[in-house]
């Protein structure tokens, strides 16, 4: 797990000494970044299913990246995320719960938008918006965006952070399959009434 030195660290470095391979400005942090009277206000969304320590060292390195930070998490709903990439396992409602109990959260905004825009971004004061880097396509946008974070970017107001390797939510769901098909359920599932969904 970064430091919190390192962390701020790599954000200064981000914003004062840009790198070549990163296709887009950074804006400098408001001046009341220091003072708990003006924190930065940033801004991370996402789908958060099967919420894991991936998600909360996200959420951390966002929190961290300033002395004082106002952080918002958009949650999208499940209706949404179904349309736009694949049904979660958790309900929006348990996934509200799970961010909205992450130390690191000040806020949480529920069934937010899938792509941002320039609403949210005034109607939240939104100084930054806190993902990793790697583009994100717009599967099911109107627009077929090839990263829905571009319009932030374009603003100076998207703030880079590194992801954590070896886990993911699409990772764990494909060991729970593996652990499915391997019979390693069978108990449980007969154990709270549900033999019938025991993998034959």
């Amino acid at each position: 797990m970064a430091s919190v030195s390192n962390i701020r660290n790599f954000i200064h470095r981000a914003i004062h000494e840009p790198d070549s391979a990163r296709q887009y400005r950074i804006n400098p942090p408001p001046e009341g970044g220091k003072n708990p009277a003006r924190p930065v206000r940033i801004y991370a969304d996402g789908v958060y299913d099967l919420f894991h320590y991936a998600h909360a060292l996200q959420l951390r390195q966002a929190k961290l990246s300033f002395p004082c930070v106002h952080l918002i998490v958009g949650v999208v709903s499940s209706e949404l995320c179904a349309a736009h990439k694949n049904a979660p396992v958790m309900t929006s409602q348990e996934r509200y719960a799970a961010v909205r109990n992450c130390r690191w959260v000040d806020e949480v905004i529920e069934d937010a938008p899938w792509v941002i825009n320039q609403e949210i971004l005034d109607k939240l004061s939104i100084d930054y918006v806190a993902h990793d880097d790697l583009p994100y396509a717009g599967a099911g946008t109107s627009a077929e965006m090839s990263d829905i974070y571009s319009f932030c970017k374009d603003q100076g107001r998207f703030l880079p952070t590194q992801r954590t390797e070896g886990v993911s939510t699409s990772e764990l769901l494909a060991r729970i399959v593996e652990q499915y098909r391997n019979h390693n359920y069978d108990q449980k599932l007969a154990k709270i009434g549900h033999e019938e969904l025991a993998f034959h």
